[in-house]
């Protein structure tokens, strides 16, 4: 579903993390339930999570959690703002490598949408660079914070 190019530039104005915090490259394919994006931010010496002269691979979390704020924004209608989403657990994650720094190809991210109920998502994420599995799981995103403190009266 890839009518247009998809990078960062575009990524960066339709979620809410910018400059360096904004990890995604490209949308490399998407459609109703899944997304497909490409990064290459996790070598970067500069990069916002990496601590101790490392980047720990549970940091691949937040490029799922970005990979699904993108999906969230292409899935949403034209005229309409996607709603901030808040990333409320993250459950079964598995990491199949202790850092994402030395890996020296790009991360392919992935994340499948497995319910989305009005303020409620839930998604299962995987992170690959090249063949090799890095880490996977799933996510789960409230949506409108507002409404829940408002007994989800909106």
């Amino acid at each position: 579903m890839l009518d247009r190019v998809l990078d960062r530039a575009w990524i960066a104005t339709h979620i809410p993390h910018k400059g360096t915090m904004c990890l995604l490259d490209e949308v490399m394919t998407w459609d109703e339930t899944r997304i497909a994006c490409r990064a290459g931010s996790h070598r970067a010496l500069d990069h916002p999570l990496r601590m101790h002269d490392r980047l720990g691979a549970a940091c691949g979390i937040e490029y799922a959690a970005q990979a699904m704020a993108v999906h969230g924004a292409l899935s949403a209608s034209t005229d309409a703002t996607p709603r901030a989403g808040y990333l409320v657990s993250a459950r079964g994650v598995k990491l199949y490598a202790a850092r994402l720094d030395d890996i020296a190809a790009d991360l392919v991210v992935e994340a499948e949408c497995i319910m989305n109920q009005a303020n409620n998502v839930l998604y299962a994420f995987s992170i690959r660079a090249q063949e090799r599995l890095l880490l996977q799981g799933r996510a789960a995103v409230v949506l409108d914070t507002a409404a829940l403190a408002n007994g989800g009266k909106q």
